[in-house]
Order: structure tokens, then sequence, then C-alpha cells
């Protein structure tokens, strides 16, 4: 009864029907945007809102922006699963997803301008966007606007991504703790996500007294394919006596590790015998079909669930601060990397006194 009179109320302030509310409030998409509007800027101060935080349907028309190969399953898989996952999200509510193409840096921000402000377009997602002028026209327009894996320098828009540096940071602990101390990083640099591992990465080495030569340790290759991977490492191995090779490498991505574990193949070196792989994506480990792959798994399924809450939430509570949503990693186990020595490293020089703590 509370629930009418609620409507009823919110009906009388804004001037339309009680039905029309209730549609609204259903999240039904058969009225226009300007009442859908008046009707929720009332049910917000109303208090109606709250209760409904939890579902996307309070807009039901979705854009979403993306580099190109997004868009394509064979040329980046992990973002087009980001994209399936959006879609998976919202399958069971009143909302459309259109899709619109834009490069990670340097765009036509007037294009952009154009699209975004298209009346079309009532919320949109960034995914891998490190455009700061994409950023600033996203958050002037004033929609509901959610970053995934990619942080506006200036907060003012909402974000989720994987937390890059704490999955760096287990990732090499997980090597570590396995007895590995000779350590190569195989990664592609390119975005600022993947800097963030690296910072992981050295922290991990840091904590366990472990000196991190970036020239010794670090493999960058110029991309995130299997053929850049092949080719670093059978470069950097070709001359290498077997006694100087890592024990293990901690690989940026799957497709990165499938041209590792082709290289290691040609050079007559054996995962995990001679070498274990460890990789920091772990949903495509198919490639692999004598040796499972050991990873731990970025999210990437849940990015646009999360995506989604957070825009129903900005649409609930604009004035509430932004948030910046970190999501960890699960580790999976498998054949690829094995456990060596049995003995503890400890420092090899100690100046904390345990009666100071």
């Amino acid at each position: 009864m509370a629930a009418r009179l609620k409507i009823r109320e919110i009906a009388s302030l804004t001037g339309v029907s009680v039905s029309t509310v209730s549609r609204v409030l259903a999240g039904k998409a058969n009225t226009s945007a300007e009442v859908r509007q008046k009707v929720l800027a009332c049910a917000r101060q109303q208090g109606v809102l709250e209760g409904l935080s939890s579902s996307p349907s309070l807009f039901h028309q979705l854009t979403v922006f993306a580099p190109a190969r997004a868009f394509d399953v064979r040329t980046d898989i992990f973002y087009y699963k980001v994209i399936q996952g959006l879609r998976e999200a919202v399958r069971q509510q009143d909302v459309r997803i259109s899709y619109c193409s834009l490069e990670e840096e340097h765009n036509d921000v007037a294009a952009f301008l154009q699209r975004i402000g298209d009346p079309a377009c009532e919320a949109a997602v960034l995914i891998g966007i490190d455009d700061p002028l994409i950023h600033e026209v996203a958050a002037d327009v004033g929609k509901p606007c959610v970053l995934i894996n990619c942080a506006d320098r200036k907060m003012r828009l909402d974000s989720v991504s994987p937390n890059h540096q704490q999955i760096g940071e287990f990732s090499a602990n997980v090597l570590i703790e396995h007895g590995h101390r000779d350590i190569m990083v195989l990664m592609c640099l390119r975005r600022v996500t993947m800097e963030r591992r690296l910072t992981g990465i050295r922290e991990a080495f840091a904590h366990h007294h472990i000196a991190f030569d970036q020239s010794q340790r670090l493999l960058a290759t110029s991309g995130f394919g299997a053929s850049e991977a092949h080719e670093a490492i059978l470069t950097a191995f070709a001359q290498q006596p077997r006694d100087a090779l890592p024990s293990a490498i901690l690989v940026g991505g799957d497709f990165l590790a499938t041209g590792a574990h082709a290289a290691l193949r040609e050079l007559g070196l054996n995962v995990p015998g001679d070498i274990s792989l460890l990789s920091m994506d772990g949903f495509n480990p198919g490639e692999f079909h004598d040796v499972p792959l050991a990873a731990v798994h970025v999210p990437r399924d849940e990015l646009g669930e999360e995506a989604l809450r957070l825009l129903q939430l900005r649409i609930n509570k604009p004035g509430q601060p932004l948030r910046d949503v970190l999501l960890s990693g699960r580790l999976a186990l498998r054949e690829s990397l094995k456990r060596v020595g049995s003995r503890k490293q400890t420092a090899a020089v100690s100046t904390r006194s345990n009666s100071l703590y």
C-alpha cells in the first residue's frame, strides 16, 4: 500500500499518469526519455529508487565504446569476452546495446561527442580507452558513464578494473613460494594496466629480498600475440647456456604463454621439467595440448556486471562519491608449474630486531 501511495504521489508531482510511473519504475522502455528522466528524478527525491540499485533497468539504451580489436574474438579475446559479459548481464533486462569503436588514444573527439551526445545513448561504457580527452568529454556530457580496465586520472568517472598491481604481486609470489628465484617476466607493456602488474611483480621480489634487474629479468614484447612471444624467447634464449636460463617464466597473457611454450619446445626445453610457466590471464589454455597452463585468472566476465551496477548506482545517487572498483584474480594451479627446492630463502643480512615490533 505504501509503495502504491508513493507512485500516486510521484504521478501527481510530475503530472503523468500512475500507469506511466509504474512502467518507468518497472524498467519498461515504452516511455519517452524526457518523461522517464522526470519520473526518476522525482522518485529519487521521494526515496523510491533506494531499493532498485541492484537492477540495470533504469536506462534502456547503452553504448559501448572500445578499440576495434575488442569486437573480434581472434584479435582480442579478453575484451571480446568482457563485451559478451555485458551482453549477458543485460540479457534479461529491457536494455539495448549499441557499439562504437575508439582508439586507445588520439581519437576524433568531435565524433565521440556526437555519438555519446546522441539521445539514443542514455548511458555509456568505455572499455580500454586511455585517451584523457575522451574521458573529459564523457564526464562533461553528464550521462552515466563507467570505465572498464582504464582510469580517469581526474576522478570524474566511475571505473572497474582487475586489480592489476595485486595480480602481478600475487602471481610473482606464487612462483617464489614454489621455490623459484630465477624468474623471467614476459610481458607487453603497451598499456598502463600492464605497467601496474609489473609494479606488483617488483614489490613481490622486494618483499622476498630478490633483486629485480629489469635488463635481466624483463622480456618486453610489442604486442600480446603468440608470434611476438615466440620470437622474443627464441632471440633471448638462443645463445644462453642451459645453466643460465630461468627456472620459471611469468607471462602477461595466455597467447604470450602459447608463443613462449612453442619457442621453448623448439629449443629442446621441457615445460615444466626445465622451465615452469605461469600466465596472468588463464582463460585460453586450450592451446596447450600436452601441458595444462597454470594461471592467475584475471577477472573478465565479472567486469561487465560490475559496470552495470555502477551505472545504476550513479543514476540512483548522482551526488555520491565516485567509485574505483578493483577486482581480484583467482589462482588455477596446473601442470605447467612445478615446485623446485624445499629450503626457504632468508635475507642475507637483517637489521630488524624482533624486540622492536
